[in-house]
């Protein structure tokens, strides 16, 4: 499980053109990585594979299931936005047992990351309160707490710390093994490079280029991920 295509979708906000009869195929069980500039479509995309936004035009299917159609895919996926925003005035732990609540007859539920984040400690607080990274954390929880076939993370890593970052990519890989679909955004190459099987970039809308991490960086002749996209993007622009 865990099949996503996209077909010339598109979507506009007034007259500036966001996706542009965009086409995509996101593998199952791989972890891909939707890069591009700031405006380039990539939040717009996610929400509209999670029913959040209603493109103009286009087809989104998850394991066949149209979006638009029925909700009931998304009880399958987990999102992890790059803003947490929830109730300021409940807990952590309030969050938590009311995402629960919202699912009504949830599968188990997985707190294995909060602990491993040590988030236990700070689950009593009133959100408000917690810091970005905590905040973060929590997000994280959430994202990963029913045990989705298909995770949407939004620039996972943003706010945390080393060892909690390093803890959740270890998470982020393991779900990858285990068969778990994975759609990230980062801005952070070195992070893109250790977790992502294929890169897919936008620019106005459209895709750029779509490759594997290992081509890019094989193809390319130089020494990591981000100078192989430069690269790229340089003799596109050029050409």
């Amino acid at each position: 499980m865990g099949m996503i295509r996209v077909h010339e979708l598109s979507k506009r906000y007034g007259r500036l053109q966001v996706l542009d009869r965009l086409e995509l195929e996101v593998e199952r069980g791989r972890c891909t990585a939707v890069l591009g500039p700031n405006g380039a479509g990539k939040t717009t995309l996610v929400k509209s594979i999670l029913g959040l936004v209603r493109p103009e035009s286009g087809t989104i299917t998850v394991d066949g299931e149209v979006v638009g159609s029925d909700p009931e895919y998304r009880r399958r996926i987990g999102y992890m936005p790059q803003i947490a925003r929830y109730p300021e005035n409940l807990t952590a732990r309030e969050i938590l047992q009311m995402i629960r609540d919202l699912r009504g007859d949830p599968p188990e539920t997985d707190m294995s990351l909060g602990e491993a984040l040590r988030l236990e400690g700070e689950l009593d607080k009133p959100f408000r309160t917690l810091s970005g990274g905590n905040r973060q954390k929590v997000s994280a929880v959430l994202a990963f707490l029913f045990r989705p076939d298909i995770l949407f993370l939004d620039e996972p890593t943003a706010g945390l710390d080393p060892v909690s970052s390093a803890t959740l990519k270890d998470r982020i890989l393991k779900e990858k093994a285990e068969g778990r679909t994975i759609v990230l955004t980062s801005h952070v190459m070195s992070e893109v490079e250790e977790l992502a099987d294929t890169v897919v970039y936008l620019l106005d809308g459209r895709i750029h280029f779509q490759d594997s991490v290992a081509s890019l960086v094989g193809s390319s002749g130089e020494v990591n991920l981000e100078r192989a996209i430069a690269r790229r993007i340089t003799a596109r622009v050029v050409a």
